[in-house]
């Protein structure tokens, strides 16, 4: 890699934290200039306006989640194994795991920020990561239907959309009402839903110490 190409990751990095913390919106040139200490002209020739690094940000968030939640997922067996590591790992994304952004998913915050707003670039491009997430869900679901471990009478797509309440789900209850069982919780609900898709009926499902009440 070359000099040029380490400082774009370096900085990249660094706005992600930042839009993780202060809302894509909040992420602009000058402010990243002044937090990384480099001139506004040397950011500008890495990004050129304030839209391409926000899309440059939503980016380097979209390859580190599919580093660090995607990939290891699909290393997993088809099935139970690929779809709880997804989720887990996902709900660590949005967390304190050591590859989540300090504020948490910018993807599920940006959701929030963005969904009103008129088109743009920034707000595409939040539209296209999600729904490659959703698409990622309801693959993993789809390979577990031909493992023969989920019932194929049940939506790939509904129960995509149903996994991602559950992980917009968390990141309300985790980043916004700080409750220390959210974690917990979400994976109770997660293992509910996974309950109601297995095709052996007399699997076991989540004991009582599993659920949150």
């Amino acid at each position: 890699m070359t000099k040029g190409a380490q400082t774009r990751e370096a900085v990249l990095a660094e706005a992600l934290d930042q839009a993780s913390l202060r809302g894509l919106n909040g992420l602009t040139i000058g402010t990243l200039a002044d937090r990384i200490g480099m001139s506004k002209s040397g950011l500008f020739a890495h990004f050129r306006s304030k839209d391409q690094l926000q899309v440059d940000t939503l980016d380097h968030a979209a390859e580190r989640f599919r580093t660090h939640v995607v990939l290891p997922a699909l290393r997993e067996p088809a099935g139970e194994p690929r779809l709880r590591t997804l989720v887990e790992r996902w709900l660590g994304w949005d967390g304190d795991a050591d590859y989540a952004a300090p504020g948490g998913c910018v993807f599920a915050a940006g959701a929030m920020e963005f969904d009103d707003l008129p088109e743009s670039p920034v707000r595409d491009r939040i539209v296209a990561h999600l729904g490659d997430l959703l698409d990622s869900l309801a693959t993993a679901y789809r390979s577990g239907v031909r493992a023969g471990a989920f019932r194929d009478d049940v939506d790939p797509e509904v129960f995509a959309r149903e996994c991602y309440g559950i992980v917009l789900g968390h990141h309300v209850t985790a980043r916004l009402l700080r409750e220390p069982r959210a974690d917990e919780r979400a994976l109770a609900a997660f293992e509910r839903l996974l309950a109601s898709v297995r095709t052996d009926t007399s699997a076991t499902s989540p004991t009582p110490d599993q659920e949150a009440s």
